[in-house]
């Protein structure tokens, strides 16, 4: 298979409820995500990350410290995804809304994000924000 140089980048957030409880999305492969996107030319990752919240889940939050940067390989697109994961805060404690975007959204504890089907970036970064955020 020939690899391209080329490749997206996509800021993402970990955000937890009042609860402890962090907010996942299950995207069309069936694998729970971050919520996050596609950074645009003249944004910053935070100003990204925001906006994305509020597109996916309608939540408003403020961006913190970054967590996590790796590369991800999408088997079933044939791309590579350059992702960078944001500790994130919510503004108000409202319900998420799902949007067109995703399948299903939810809210996990701690102990069950480990039996998640979801790439082990996104595992590293929520457990380094349950570490930071204690």
């Amino acid at each position: 298979m020939l690899h391209s140089s080329t490749f997206s980048v996509s800021i993402k957030g970990v955000v937890l409820d009042s609860r402890r409880r962090v907010l996942l999305l299950k995207n069309e492969r069936d694998e729970w995500e971050l919520p996050g996107g596609r950074i645009e030319i003249g944004e910053s990752p935070e100003e990204c990350v925001i906006r994305e919240f509020a597109e996916e889940t309608q939540w408003k939050i403020t961006a913190g410290p970054v967590l996590d940067t790796w590369m991800y390989y999408i088997d079933a697109a044939e791309r590579h995804v350059f992702i960078a994961t944001y500790g994130c805060y919510p503004v108000s404690d409202v319900e998420p809304v799902l949007s067109h975007e995703h399948k299903e959204i939810g809210l996990f504890a701690r102990s069950e994000v480990g039996g998640l089907y979801m790439p082990d970036g996104y595992k590293r970064s929520i457990s380094a924000w349950f570490e930071r955020a204690s």
